[in-house]
């Protein structure tokens, strides 16, 4: 998606709930969008850089994360990670390092994705559960690891 669209997209989202688009939350939004896969307040921070304080990320990320402007994925340590939200960049999976903590994007072929889908109803299914939606985290070893 063109970062002018992105931008007028989370603006929209921002302003229907009141809330300003800020300096602050255009940079996050930004390198986010440049990101290849979810990344923590420290990474993010250090990619900004002195520009938005720690203590505004941190605000930040709670504001956007309520306006469901982006999502938070936790790793196996307790770490968050932040991603934008799945109606900005499309549905995607991950590929999460249990020794660096290291979060990759990945987009599941569409004949791999309904075999998903199709596990996940049928499991929901066995609790009387309707799921709406479903995210496929992949634990292991990255190659700069093993």
């Amino acid at each position: 998606m063109a970062p002018a669209t992105l931008h007028r997209q989370v603006e929209t989202r921002l302003n229907a709930k009141d809330i300003r688009y800020t300096t602050g939350r255009r940079a996050v939004v930004t390198t986010l969008a440049e990101s290849d896969g979810p990344r923590s307040a420290a990474e993010l921070s250090a990619k900004i850089g002195a520009n938005v304080p720690l203590s505004s990320l941190y605000r930040t990320l709670t504001v956007l994360e309520a306006a469901d402007v982006i999502t938070p994925h936790f790793a196996t340590k307790g770490l968050a990670r932040y991603e934008l939200a799945e109606w900005l960049t499309g549905h995607h999976h991950h590929l999460v390092c249990i020794e660096c903590g290291t979060v990759e994007d990945i987009e599941v072929p569409p004949l791999y994705e309904q075999q998903v889908a199709a596990l996940v109803e049928t499991i929901a299914a066995t609790s009387s559960f309707t799921a709406s939606n479903h995210d496929l985290e992949i634990e292991g070893t990255c190659e700069q690891c093993s």
